[in-house]
């Protein structure tokens, strides 16, 4: 069997019920070695995410030894031509893009299998950091609903704050939208989430892209969209925490109208309620013997302790796990 990677509708989706043929014990289960792997596994992907993949190859060669890693982390945009083009076993990387899918497709004929192998971070810039919702301090709005998100930014149906239920003087007050450029990943993933992938956006957004900083460095465009709300009061913006000032507040995301409304904590990326948390995602063409054992140790305790250990991204919940896990077991050996 193979899967086409569906990780916004799984998102969008949010905790579900388990079939009650998952074991109880599927969500935690320590590595066990069903056969003995040997020869190289070539990995393509992110760059940021090598040090996690690392530390998972780690702790994979003490119970195979005999397997080398050669690791070719070129970065998210070049990783699933890796994939199609057979230099790459394995890809970690995020989302998978439609224009990549339709060129995988186009290449072998059909998707690739994929699987979801960790949480985004909280964050952290760059490692598939959640999608933060700021206002200005002042502004009295406490929460908004992926509706109204779409309704402020992929579309023009929300121009004024009264638009989004404030009253009073705020009711007439324009909205003024800051988030990354067009094409960033997040923006990509954003639209997928709020407005089911369709590209329509609400083009008077100021966008911003990374900076070269004085001295070297870059300044990251999130850091540029959170100094620019900070001097806006009618502003609402799309950005990490890790560049939030006292100036600027985070807005509480619901997925539908009645809540439940989540916060943005790092408690609630990682429980996977916070409806704007990415993932980190596990390609392959085919699986043979020892992807499977590669697989089964990543989605394993151990592989989960090796995600802690990382500290940027998140370790998987119960419920993902066990999805993940089941699905493994039911592709033909």
């Amino acid at each position: 069997m193979r899967w086409a990677a569906s990780a916004a509708l799984a998102m969008l989706l949010g905790p579900v019920a388990l079939p009650t043929c998952a074991g109880a014990d599927d969500a935690a289960s320590a590595y066990q070695p069903e056969s003995r792997s040997s020869g190289a596994i070539r990995c393509w992907g992110s760059t940021q995410m090598e040090d996690l993949l690392r530390r998972w190859q780690t702790g994979f060669v003490l119970s195979h030894p005999q397997v080398r890693f050669e690791n070719h982390m070129y970065g998210a945009a070049s990783a699933i031509g890796g994939l199609y083009a057979r230099a790459a076993d394995l890809v970690l990387s995020r989302e998978i893009w439609s224009e990549e899918s339709q060129a995988y497709a186009q290449v072998k004929g059909h998707a690739p299998m994929v699987f979801e192998v960790a949480t985004g971070s909280f964050d952290v810039p760059t490692k598939s950091d959640a999608l933060g919702i700021f206002v200005a301090v002042g502004n009295p709005l406490g929460h908004l609903t992926l509706a109204q998100l779409a309704a402020v930014f992929t579309g023009s149906a929300a121009k004024v704050w009264g638009d989004l239920g404030l009253t009073g003087t705020w009711a007439s007050r324009p909205i003024h939208n800051y988030a990354n450029l067009y094409d960033n990943a997040g923006m990509r993933l954003f639209r997928d989430l709020v407005n089911a992938g369709a590209p329509d956006w609400n083009w008077e957004t100021k966008a911003f892209g990374n900076l070269p900083a004085v001295g070297g460095g870059r300044t990251d465009a999130g850091q540029r969209i959170l100094d620019a709300l900070a001097a806006d009061p009618d502003g609402i913006a799309i950005s990490n925490p890790h560049y939030a000032s006292a100036a600027v507040k985070s807005l509480a995301i619901g997925r539908g109208a009645d809540g439940p409304f989540f916060p943005l904590t790092r408690e609630t990326v990682r429980d996977r309620n916070y409806p704007l948390t990415r993932g980190v995602f596990l390609y392959v063409d085919r699986l043979d013997a020892r992807l499977t054992e590669f697989l089964q140790y990543v989605l394993s305790t151990a592989g989960r302790a090796d995600v802690e250990r990382e500290g940027d991204y998140l370790p998987l919940p119960d419920f993902i796990m066990a999805r993940e896990r089941a699905r493994l077991r039911q592709v033909p050996r």
